[in-house]
This record gives C-alpha cells, structure tokens and sequence, in this order.
C-alpha cells in the first residue's frame, strides 16, 4: 500500500473528502517553495502535487507556464526537485507526494534511474500529462513495479469507448480535468461536473479527484461534495506569484482545504 492509498483509506474511514494542492516547485524559488511544501500539511492538505517546472507545459495555462518560468530561471531542475521532496521527507513521512509534469526531464534522466531516485526522494505518485496510455511500457508499468502510483488524467472529452483504456493501468486515484481546456480556466460547475464523475466511479473503484478552475473555498466545497475530493493548482501559484508572505498563502491554503473538509 502506497502512502496514496493509505491516505485515502485513512479520509474515508474518517468520512472525509480529500484536499489536494498544486504548487510549483522552485517558484518563486527553492527556499520559499520548500517552505511553502512544508507547510501544506498543517494547512489542512492531504495529498501534495508537486509541479516540476518544464519549458513547454502544454497543458497548462499562463498562470503556471509563468510559475515553470521563473523556477527554471532561479535554477530549479529535476534533481533539486527531488531534493525538495528529501528536504520535506526529513519531517514528514505521511503526506503523499505526486510529482505532476512532463516526460522530458525523465527521460533524459533515464526512467530506470528516475524511478529508484523519486522512490528514495519520498515520492509516492507520478502524473505525467503528456504520455497517453498506449505509451504506458514506457513509464507507467515500469513505475507500478518500482511501487510508484502512476495516476491518469479523465477529461470531459474521454468518452465511453476512451475511459476503459485511461483507467486500465492507472492506481492511486484518477484526476477528473472538470473543463476543457488549460489549467486556471474558468471555474467547473458542480451540476455539470457530478454525471462525468458517476460515470468514471461506475467503471473504477479508485478515488476521482476533480481539479482546474476550483479558486475559492466554496467551489472547492462543492465540488468535493460531488467527488472524492478536490484539487486547487492556480488559485495557490496565483498567490505566490502576487509575492505574498507564505504564511499568507498557507491561510489561504487552509480555507480551500476547509471548505473540501466540509463537504
């Protein structure tokens, strides 16, 4: 059992919904985002996706494509992320991470010496949003074997024929995209969002989290309350790029995580 799926035993043997939270790892650089990590756990987050900065995010919006920028700008690379996650594992050893990115930097890395490192870094789970699941031999069985959870992306595109094939080799939980589009979008409506998730749960038994759009405490309320919990990536990389304290950012943190709780 992964630290992933021990949390989401631990939630729903508590009847709780889960808080996911995106930040990016070295923006606006490794201190400050090493304190920012550290702190998410006290903020009420229960599953950490950490972003590791690329030069071409495709899927993502000016928001984070800004906040990949200035992380590659102040020296963050694929090893100093890692050692982010070594860093945090110093003090905690419970909160999941998931690493959420690009396959470049991995494979460049090599995949065999990518995954012994990201497993002895802490790291529990990869999203890796540009390998579709017919490259699955490429990354996704290989980090199964080394005992990394590979989690898939479900979009509101991925029609009935398509969802067999996302969620055959996926663990951990599967990331509902709630809009079509970038991530930081417009804000997903719960009505519209709960038959795409029925749909995915009646052909899985892992956790549907749902993510991009979700900025204040009250979507993120409602959308856990549809799911089994919710992801906020923008809104948080928002408020360090605006240059606010981190302790600033983890209050803010915090009421997202409340409003999920409260679902």
């Amino acid at each position: 059992m992964t630290r992933i799926d021990a949390k989401f035993s631990a939630l729903a043997a508590a009847g709780k919904k889960a808080f996911v939270s995106y930040v990016m790892a070295g923006d606006p650089d490794y201190d400050a985002s090493l304190a920012l990590v550290k702190g998410l756990p006290a903020a009420g987050v229960d599953i950490i996706e950490l972003g590791l900065p690329f030069t071409d995010p495709m899927a993502d919006g000016p928001t984070i494509q800004l906040a990949g920028q200035r992380a590659l700008s102040a020296g963050m690379t694929l090893e100093r992320t890692l050692d982010m996650a070594r860093a945090f594992r110093e003090t905690d050893d419970t909160t999941p991470i998931v690493l959420m990115g690009y396959y470049n930097p991995i494979y460049n890395r090599g995949v065999d010496k990518f995954l012994a490192d990201a497993k002895a870094a802490g790291i529990d789970g990869l999203i890796i949003v540009d390998l579709p699941p017919e490259e699955d031999d490429e990354l996704c069985i290989p980090a199964q074997k080394a005992g990394l959870n590979f989690i898939r992306l479900a979009t509101p595109t991925t029609d009935a024929k398509r969802l067999p094939k996302v969620l055959e080799n996926t663990s951990g939980f599967v990331y509902y995209v709630s809009i079509t589009g970038i991530t930081g979008a417009a804000a997903p409506q719960a009505v519209d969002v709960a038959p795409e998730v029925a749909r995915i749960k009646s052909q899985t038994e892992l956790p549907v989290i749902v993510g991009f759009g979700i900025r204040t405490p009250e979507a993120s309320r409602a959308i856990a309350a549809i799911a089994d919990g919710a992801v906020v990536g923008s809104a948080i990389v928002s408020e360090m790029a605006a240059g606010k304290p981190v302790q600033e950012v983890l209050a803010f943190v915090k009421s997202l995580a409340d409003g999920a709780h409260s679902a």
